[in-house]
């Protein structure tokens, strides 16, 4: 299985059918073995990256309360070298962040050239939170799926690679990962209150959800659906993407100063 880009032809359709996936998959070890392959395919390419310095890699993980993005994050980066790369989490604006535009606090954390950011939520929950609470009106949203679309069309024009993975779980799925959060002692400071407010909104973070993958999902900065009801083929799906899209760049190592060939160090 592969992923594949959304399109603004096609029909999106994030019910729980699709959160997993569909015919044979590998499963057990060989799915675990298969995962952990992809990341050794982007530890390579990011050191390329590093030392290249022509591209910058942004990866956005969007996705319901509990849908793996820790996880996602824990376990296709972790043979990437730290100093390469830098994690972002978007909380609820501040006074100040609320006092310019909605896109402000988001290009300050995007990485630089060489560099590996990863956004954990992001600029996505200003059309999808602020959506489904009526914080905006629906003309503002248009606004802004227009001006995400310029804006990461900029990025993607000066050397910033932009992959979108929006990690779809199942309702009765997220119930079980919220009900661990609950009885396991080591996942309690993960629960909040508020994961509930927006379950009970399930059907409007739906709609939110679709619209916006149908309006932002470009050539430039595409969005993947990712079935991430199991968690190691969430993680395959991904890394085996990201390790694709950097083995695309060419990646090279810079050829060596002329002035420093030839020298003998005594």
């Amino acid at each position: 299985m592969k992923l594949k880009p959304v399109t603004s032809k096609q029909s999106i359709n994030l019910d729980d059918a699709h959160a997993s996936v569909a015919g044979p998959v590998k499963s057990g070890k060989a799915l675990e073995k298969a995962a952990e392959k992809q990341v050794e395919r982007i530890s390579h390419q990011q050191r390329v990256l590093y030392a290249d310095g022509r591209y910058a890699l942004l990866i956005v993980l969007q996705g319901r309360d509990a849908s793996g993005k820790d996880g996602t994050i824990r376990k296709v980066f972790t043979a990437v070298n730290p100093q390469g790369c830098a994690v972002s989490s978007f909380k609820v604006p501040t006074e100040l962040e609320r006092s310019h535009d909605f896109l402000w606090r988001i290009h300050a954390q995007v990485p630089a050239r060489g560099m590996i950011g990863i956004f954990n939520r992001s600029h996505y929950e200003d059309v999808i939170v602020t959506r489904v609470r009526g914080y905006i009106t629906k003309k503002e949203c248009s606004r802004r799926y227009d001006q995400i679309n310029d804006f990461e069309e900029m990025l993607a024009d000066n050397g910033t690679v932009i992959l979108k993975f929006m990690l779809h779980i199942s309702r009765e799925e997220q119930k079980r990962r919220l009900v661990e959060r609950l009885t396991d002692e080591t996942k309690n400071w993960k629960f909040r209150k508020g994961d509930l407010d927006d379950r009970a909104k399930w059907d409007d973070f739906t709609k939110a959800y679709e619209a916006a993958l149908k309006h932002t999902s470009t050539e430039w900065a595409p969005w993947y659906i990712v079935p991430a009801d199991d968690n190691d083929t969430r993680d395959w799906l991904v890394a085996r993407t990201i390790a694709g899209a950097l083995e695309k760049l060419d990646l090279k190592y810079p050829p060596a100063d002329p002035s420093v060939i030839g020298i003998k160090i005594k």
